[in-house]
Order: C-alpha cells, then structure tokens, then sequence
C-alpha cells in the first residue's frame, strides 16, 4: 500500500490549464470532506452532521467562505478564484441558490481544486480555517 492516500501532485502549469468548472468539481468535494472531518471532531449524532454538512457545504456557505479568505489569497491562488467565478456551466444555478453566490462558491470550489491537485494540502487547512473558522 502506498504511504500516502494523495496521488502525485500535478505541476502548477498543469494545474492551470485545467478547466476551472473541472478544478470546481474536484474541489468541492475536498470541500465537502473538510466540512465532514471538522463535524465529526464535534461528536454529533449521524443524522445531526448530514443536516449541519448541508448547511455549511452549500452556495450560501461557501460565498461565505470565498469572502473571508479573498484578503489572505496569493495573486495566483486569487486568479484561479476568478477563474472558477467567471466560469459558465451550461447549466443555471439551482432555483434554491442565489446566482452570485453560486458563481463564488464555484470560484472556491475551483480553487480547493486547484491546491488540491498540486499537493497543497497545508495550504487548503489553511484556507479553510480563515473560511470557516468554527463550526
């Protein structure tokens, strides 16, 4: 078995000629496994997380997010944010979802993406605990 679950990372040009809705698609669910990992840390009953993930793993949650690390993004890491944001999926953004909140959520999205396929895990913790600070 290999030392490590993380397949080799992808080079930062690799990364980046990657389409941003693909980079989003993967970067959701890193997303939705820190949501995840964080409750569980709670002791919370099984039916009580999936309720609570749901809240904190949705468009709203993560414009949220996508708000409160913008200061502490690189130049690059704020380019590939971008990217995601002004990336057109051929579909709309679910009735439920307010349009300008799901276009920064797919930038956040594309971004964990992003970290995520170039071995940046700290980076990713570290993003994530300035996004969602408590739980």
């Amino acid at each position: 078995m290999p030392d490590s679950l993380l397949p080799k990372p992808f080079s930062l040009q690799e990364a980046k000629l990657k389409n941003p809705l693909a980079l989003a698609y993967l970067g959701d669910t890193v997303w939705d496994l820190l949501i995840r990992q964080r409750l569980l840390a709670g002791g919370l009953p099984a039916g009580a997380l999936h309720r609570r993930a749901i809240l904190l793993a949705n468009a709203g949650a993560q414009a949220e997010a996508a708000a409160r690390i913008e200061s502490a993004l690189s130049p690059e890491e704020a380019d590939v944010m971008r990217r995601g944001q002004n990336a057109h999926a051929h579909h709309r953004a679910p009735k439920n979802q307010d349009p300008v909140n799901y276009s920064r959520a797919t930038g956040l999205e594309a971004l964990m993406g992003y970290l995520y396929l170039t071995g940046q895990t700290a980076r990713i913790a570290e993003l994530f605990d300035i996004g969602v600070p408590i739980l």
